[in-house]
């Protein structure tokens, strides 16, 4: 798993079209350009507790997190059920959904490919942060 941190220089406009496009059949649509939206204010709320954290594996594909993503990771987050949490078991860093029952705190993988992930009860848990969105390059350099 590798950690960056997250460097925001000048915004960076990309267009937006002011009509969603379906992902089914398609529709008749106009390529009018609504307005510009900056993916750095997008996708990061807080800057100074933000960071990037490159997926490695495929444990967490139900998440839609996939080998090579890219997660964007709040530190300032308080993981709430059901969040995909950075989480550090006895040093090991890894991702993990994180659900509450009651006062029980449980985490688990999103692959049912993967067996149940079962916590020792003396391990030593810290929560590195909250994944708050994700960037999935679809077309993987050569």
């Amino acid at each position: 798993m590798q950690v960056s941190g997250v460097t925001i220089g000048f915004p960076m406009p990309v267009s937006l079209l002011s009509k969603p496009v379906r992902a089914g059949f398609p529709s008749p649509a106009d390529d009018f350009i609504e307005e510009e939206i900056d993916l750095q204010r997008l996708l990061i709320v807080n800057r100074p507790a933000t960071f990037l954290v490159r997926v490695s594996g495929d444990s967490m594909l139900l998440a839609r997190l996939h080998d090579g993503d890219l997660a964007v990771v709040d530190r300032s987050l308080t993981p709430r059920n059901g969040d995909i949490v950075v989480v550090d078991i006895d040093g090991e860093r890894s991702f993990k959904v994180w659900r509450r029952q009651g006062p029980r705190i449980t985490l688990h993988f999103a692959n049912p490919r993967f067996p149940e992930f079962q916590l020792s009860p003396d391990a030593v848990i810290e929560v590195w942060g909250v994944v708050s969105s994700s960037v999935s390059p679809r077309r993987r350099s050569e």
